[in-house]
């Protein structure tokens, strides 16, 4: 399908000949040299955002010319410009933990337009949508060499359902492409094979258009990409739906920071240990809601794998995105990573042309700057609750000691038997020892350098420690090709780092059960067990039920760890083990130099093994070959099934919107505290047999063993409404010292936060949450909208909310509040036995504020003001319809 583009292009379209080929594409320059301002010293990441603006100008895409000059009077005001814009990103990238869920928002989209009296095939995706399975796969069998065809035999037993509904979706709806389970994770496979860096399409006129890769994914980590200059952020799925169905995304023109790197890293150190002192560095900055965008001279010797995992980790600095120009760096890895040489010249060529190119001159405007020298990174972890908190290896035995007292106020020392083991259980030692997630799996320096640590360990008689669940989940299976080639795979085996699979895995809590006695051994003790992983998340309850404090680090320190057993040592000075002659083993023994890493990678990772492994990327393995499904237009909805079912969201619908109400009487659903992320709110591991969830599920006579997690059965909105809340980690400060989705119902007595919603819903009475700083940090997941929405909530009132959640509140038709004046949950005394009412909503407009009244149990009140985070205008418009998905059937109907 041809994409369409502005018709105005006298101003600024030009062309560009390309080893003898021409294209067109839409000129920097020219728009300068038009009169539109001076775009000279934009950063990179925003002429990608201007050049947006200058193709779809003047074709009916709500894009003027006023938008255009915006971007000059951004760089005279000093990196700022707050001005509302209509943005179209390029594509859509999904994984299945959000994808499914989207998939069934299209599908039952479809019966809606039907009911409507539209046309079904108005439900299409018009911009290219990647949907990759890596959600799925758990770490059941870990440890042997049986682990990996273990785990995919179960991961598809436990999801043929999905993976039937999926493969329906791509026969069903254009421009959709599956790619299946056991390929890599999203991330990894879009950097190393589906992103370009300057994309190409024809247009209405049949012309050939190039123009920057951008696009948006229902992942909050597809920052990675910018890694490789591809502008990209995580969207929850409700925005990504509205994308993939021509709807833009309204976003204000963002600051960018800019982040300068020099010097080079040291001997040593590893980019995970970059990126952990980066976030740092930028949560302390507050970026939340901007770019942030690297430059420096130290960009010279930063390898495009290190610079996709310091872009990867956006969310946990808080940025929309972390961006790297164009440079030589960019076209060695398109390069060597398979991509066509046709394509290398567009890049190269393009990006010189119009302005996006990194060199020695490269100087932008910055809102705002800050600086580092890689020459000071040391090896890090970070831990025990939040990305954020970095810690210095040689000072993580004592401030793990610290947290003990400070944080988990439980004494170090104390040890439980094993049953049936030689060894007991104390707090601080590891159980779960992972080397996982797209952050790190994606760099072949860490990987690499992780196998020559297990080399060296394995060589010398060290194994793990027998409590520590270890595992290897790479994020494609280019890596697996390079650590075979490089004989590294097989002194991983022999310490128990065996592929368990091509996943997400334990970053998203698909660890797995430990082993049953050590969980009893922890609960018995009331331990603090640990876990080390090379991912990019560690929040509470998010990696095991079993683990309560959580450490990122580098793959290398984690089968260091994973040697060690234990959290309480100092890997800097104390010995982490013995060698086959009884000699003490120290780190520094097995640590590998950085030539000794860059010589393997050189030799290994090459452009052949990119070729080889990504040739029939879309095929999948003979069990993906052999799903079934039918051709039909719309989605048969099976009424058994428990992992998918027709939403409620559109049925019964009516042709016309609504308006907005004030809220009148509303109850409070739960208190909350800061920094609340989305995996408290709609968590997407294992869940219990005691859980609103599981009770749902033991009723439809699934077996506990068949479970398997929330996010796995996102496409069922049975399930995701009682797991609403429901982290066995979050605290409802109207209860005292209760864990857990728990709250207080209508008779006062504790419940469910499910149980109680519903009661409430019965007698019509609305809700609210109150939240404090950081409300829906981390995941992009739509589910904790989409489920927040489902209980009944009208509005969440926090101190501050992240960018994403906020969103997706408002896609949902849930209006996000701010206090203002120094007002907070504590300050007010909230309990949750008020009432709240807000007025003003019938004639809201963008960052209105609006008055609240709390009547108290006793009766007295008090008014305070509110900030609506109703942040545009369109957004206005999505809440007087329900929701994003509901605005855009009812145009979609009218228009067919």
């Amino acid at each position: 399908m041809p994409i369409k583009v502005g018709q105005d292009t006298a101003k600024t379209r030009r062309s560009l000949s390309v080893n003898g080929k021409s294209i067109s594409y839409y000129s920097i320059p020219a728009a300068q040299e038009a009169g539109l301002g001076d775009f000279s010293r934009l950063p990179a990441a925003l002429k990608v955002v201007l050049e947006n603006m200058l193709r779809f100008e003047d074709g009916g895409f709500s894009v003027s010319v006023d938008d255009i000059k915006a971007f000059a009077e951004w760089g005279a005001n000093g990196g700022k410009n707050p001005r509302e814009i209509a943005y179209r990103p390029a594509r859509v990238l999904m994984q299945d933990f959000t994808g499914v869920p989207a998939v069934v928002d299209l599908a039952a989209m479809r019966d809606g337009i039907k009911a409507l009296g539209g046309d079904p095939q108005k439900i299409n995706p018009l911009n290219p949508v990647d949907l990759v399975i890596d959600h799925s796969v758990m770490i059941d069998e870990f440890g042997n060499p049986r682990a990996f065809q273990m785990n995919v035999d179960r991961e598809y037993e436990r999801n043929m359902e999905r993976y039937q509904f999926l493969k329906w979706g791509q026969k069903a709806f254009n421009n959709f492409r599956v790619v299946p389970p056991g390929t890599g994770i999203c991330h990894q496979v879009n950097l190393e094979y589906l992103a370009q860096t300057v994309w190409t399409d024809t247009d209405q006129n049949g012309e050939e258009v190039a123009y920057p890769d951008t696009l948006v994914g229902t992942d909050s980590h597809t920052t990675m990409v910018n890694g490789m200059a591809v502008l990209g952020w995580g969207v929850g799925g409700i925005e990504a739906e509205a994308a993939m169905l021509g709807q833009p995304i309204s976003m204000l023109i963002p600051e960018v920071v800019g982040f300068e790197l020099t010097g080079e890293m040291v001997e040593g150190t590893t980019g995970t240990d970059l990126v952990l002192k980066v976030v740092e560095m930028l949560r302390e900055k507050g970026v939340v809601g901007k770019f942030v965008e690297f430059y420096g001279e130290g960009l010279d010797r930063l390898p495009l794998a290190d610079r996709a995992t310091i872009a990867n980790m956006a969310p946990e600095y808080g940025a929309t995105c972390g961006f790297f120009p164009i440079d030589n760096e960019t076209l060695r890895y398109l390069r060597n990573t398979g991509r066509d040489e046709d394509r290398i010249a567009l890049v190269e060529a393009y990006a010189k042309e119009n302005g996006f190119w990194r060199d020695e001159n490269y100087a932008p405007v910055y809102t705002d700057t800050l600086s580092l020298d890689m020459g000071t990174i040391v090896p890090a972890i970070s831990g025990p609750k939040r990305p954020q908190d970095y810690v210095p290896l040689t000072n993580a035995k004592a401030a793990f000691r610290k947290e003990m007292e400070e944080t988990f106020k439980r004494p170090m020392g104390k040890e439980v038997p094993v049953k049936g083991e030689d060894y007991t259980m104390e707090s601080g030692k590891v159980v779960i020892a992972s080397i996982t997630s797209c952050t790190n799996t994606s760099n072949p320096y860490v990987m690499i350098g992780a196998g020559l640590v297990a080399k060296k360990a394995h060589e010398l008689g060290l194994n793990r420690k027998p409590w520590v669940k270890t595992s290897l989940a790479p994020g494609s299976q280019v890596v697996s090709e390079y650590l075979e080639a490089a004989g590294l795979q097989e002194h991983l085996d022999a310490i128990g780092f065996n592929l368990v699979g091509y996943g997400c895995t334990t970053c998203i809590g698909n660890s797995g059960p430990i082993q049953k006695e050590i969980s009893e051994a922890i609960a018995e003790g009331d331990l603090v067990a640990t876990s080390v992983l090379s991912g990019n998340r560690n929040f509470e309850g998010r990696i095991s039920p079993d683990v309560r404090a959580n450490y990122l680090a580098s793959p290398p320190l984690v089968v260091v760890y994973a040697l060690a057993g234990t959290l309480d040592i100092d890997l800097t000075s104390e010995p982490i083990g013995q060698d086959k002659n009884g000699n003490d083993v120290y780190m520094k023994d097995l640590w590998p130099s950085q030539k000794e890493i860059a010589d393997l990678v050189e030799a290994t990772v090459t452009r052949e093994a990119f070729l080889k492994k990504y040739a029939d990327v879309f095929k999948g393995d003979e069990k993906w070959q052999a799903v079934e499904t039918t051709d039909a237009e719309t989605y048969d909805w099976p009424p058994s099934s428990t992992y998918i079912q027709n939403p409620p969201y559109f049925q019964n619908m009516s042709p016309e919107p609504g308006t907005i109400s004030n809220i009148e009487g509303a109850r409070i659903l739960a208190i909350l505290g800061d920094m609340v992320t989305t995996d408290h709110i709609s968590p997407a591991g294992s869940f219990s047999t005691t859980s609103p969830a599981g009770k749902y599920l033991l009723e439809r006579q699934v077996q506990p063993r068949e479970f398997n997690s929330y996010g796995s059965r996102r496409g069922n909105h049975e399930v995701m409404m009682r797991g609403t809340f429901a982290n066995i980690r979050i605290k409802n400060e109207m209860l005292d010292g209760v864990e857990g989705g728990y709250t207080k119902g209508p008779d006062g007595e504790q419940t469910s936060i499910y149980d109680a919603a519903m009661a409430y819903k019965e007698k019509g009475i609305p809700l609210v949450v109150f939240g404090g700083e950081q409300y829906g940090a981390g995941s992009s997941r739509d589910w904790a909208a989409k489920g927040t929405a489902l209980l009944g909530v009208k509005a969440v009132i926090a101190e501050s909310f992240e960018r994403i959640h906020r969103s997706n509140l408002v896609g949902m038709g849930v209006i996000p509040f701010e206090f203002t004046g120094g007002d907070n949950r504590k300050t007010l005394g909230l309990t949750g036995d008020e009432t709240i009412s807000i007025h003003g909503l019938d004639t809201i407009q963008p960052l209105q504020e609006v008055p609240c009244t709390i009547t108290y149990a006793d009766g007295t009140e008090k008014t305070i003001t509110l900030k609506c985070r109703i942040d545009t205008a369109p957004e206005i418009e999505y809440i007087e319809n329900g929701g994003v998905l509901h605005y855009v059937l009812r145009n979609l109907a009218k228009a067919s």
